[in-house]
């Protein structure tokens, strides 16, 4: 009997993302939400990071953490629905080898990125609130950008060692990806050779990562709930919690949703309901971060508004210009 070796990994120049959907009524639909979505998530983000440069009562490590916070959400949406409108656009599904690993490298890091932050403004607000005479000394402009930089070099790390990992694979013919994007564990997925050692190392990333971020985040939220209980004061416990109400929503937003990811692939089989799952952790979260955090804190409205007053005076001054000469 004569042995065949599958495909090597080499000879592999695209995948092809199935997308949401198979109808091409419906193209044109997701096209112009997926559109909207970007949008959002591109001005709603970048005018948290322009409203908290230019007002210097936000230059504060909290503030600091979520500017980053919103630049991690723009990348993250950048490295997926761009390439996807251009896949509808163009009515093309492919998506070559070498973009499809560099989705899922930045698709990693910013999403590590993002758990990692989230984890460091839970700290943030432990300290704000259970140490508000120590707050300056303790979260410090030194301890603020090393702990920014940790987290971005602990996640390119990780993401790196699992692109790597997934380079060594070799695939075969069936080269469908179920998603709109290249996501890590549906590549390993096409697969055809052994990829065991890429599935372990998924797991224990996840364990590791998940269990050093989540338990941080416990930790600070079981000290800042047993503190605030202790207050005598019922407007002083008011404060304490609306200080950290909005970054409550956004930890309870992305983990809430990375959740249903997993529930969701675990329980069913079906490709088009694996396809949604994605866009529960890598577009909702970064559409509504800026809503909730400028819903929420009434330091950042203030801040929006004292910039679209800036805005509104610069092109008034720039109209009364215009007209002189």
């Amino acid at each position: 009997m004569e042995y065949t070796e599958p495909t090597n990994k080499t000879s592999v120049s695209e995948f092809f993302l199935l997308g949401l959907t198979d109808d091409p009524e419906l193209q044109p639909l997701i096209f112009s939400l997926f559109l909207s979505m970007y949008l959002v998530i591109i001005l709603g983000n970048l005018l948290i990071i322009l409203a908290i440069s230019s007002d210097s009562h936000l230059h504060t490590p909290m503030y600091f953490f979520l500017s980053n916070l919103s630049f991690s959400d723009i990348c993250m949406s950048t490295t997926t629905i761009p390439k996807m409108l251009v896949n509808i656009q163009t009515q093309s599904r492919s998506i070559s080898y070498t973009t499809c690993f560099t989705q899922v490298t930045f698709v990693l890091i910013f999403a590590y990125l993002e758990t990692f932050l989230l984890a460091v403004m839970a700290y943030d607000c432990y300290v704000a609130i259970c140490h508000p005479l120590r707050y300056r000394v303790i979260m410090s402009p030194h301890l603020c950008v090393l702990l920014a930089l940790l987290s971005l070099l602990f996640s390119i790390g990780d993401a790196q060692l699992h692109t790597l990992m997934a380079l060594r694979l070799s695939f075969c013919t069936d080269l469908e990806i179920p998603h709109f994007f290249c996501e890590l564990a549906q590549v390993i997925k096409l697969a055809c050779s052994d990829a065991l050692i890429d599935n372990i190392l998924v797991y224990v990333s996840l364990c590791v990562v998940g269990g050093i971020t989540l338990g941080g985040i416990f930790f600070s939220y079981i000290h800042i709930v047993s503190f605030v209980l202790g207050m005598p004061s019922q407007g002083r416990k008011y404060k304490a919690f609306s200080t950290c109400g909005a970054h409550l929503s956004v930890v309870s937003l992305f983990y809430g949703t990375a959740c249903v990811v997993y529930l969701s692939s675990a329980v069913t089989d079906s490709p088009r309901k694996t396809a949604v799952a994605p866009v529960m952790y890598s577009v909702v979260p970064q559409m509504l971060n800026p809503f909730i955090y400028s819903l929420r804190n009434r330091e950042m409205k203030e801040a929006l508004r004292k910039f679209f007053d800036r805005i509104c005076s610069f092109r008034v001054v720039s109209l009364a210009l215009f007209l002189q000469d």
